[in-house]
């Protein structure tokens, strides 16, 4: 299941980069970078919201905690693939990858993370 999960996530991860190119190139300009970003968030949720429910069966995960599992396993690697480019690539500094992850700020990448963390679950929920 650790295989078929990782391979799900590079599938996630692939669609994420290329959202975040059609961001800023199309979006940035209209609305600004933040709320770009805000709608960054809300628009990748979506795409791995779909992802998962279309590869959940696939990933035959067995109970509960197999789904949470995945879920915590998706947010450490995408924790560290987004601090990796963001600090190594981008070379932003550290305080402005938090602000990412600060509502007060107008960050909302924790409430992504919360959301890809549930999103296993969620989806095995709703397929009933």
């Amino acid at each position: 299941m650790i295989s078929r999960a990782l391979l799900i996530w590079v599938v996630m991860a692939v669609l994420e980069v290329f959202q975040g190119v059609l961001r800023v190139r199309l979006l940035n300009r209209h609305v600004g970078d933040r709320r770009a970003r805000q709608l960054g968030v809300i628009s990748g949720s979506i795409v791995n919201f779909i992802v998962v429910w279309l590869m959940l069966p696939w990933l035959g995960a067995e109970s509960s905690n197999d789904l949470w599992g995945v879920g915590l396993f998706w947010i450490c690697l995408t924790l560290l693939l987004d601090l990796a480019v963001g600090r190594w690539l981008f070379r932003f500094s550290w305080e402005r990858i938090a602000r990412d992850f600060n509502p007060r700020a107008g960050g909302w990448l924790a409430g992504g993370m919360l959301l890809l963390l549930c999103s296993p679950w969620l989806a095995d929920w709703l397929r009933g």
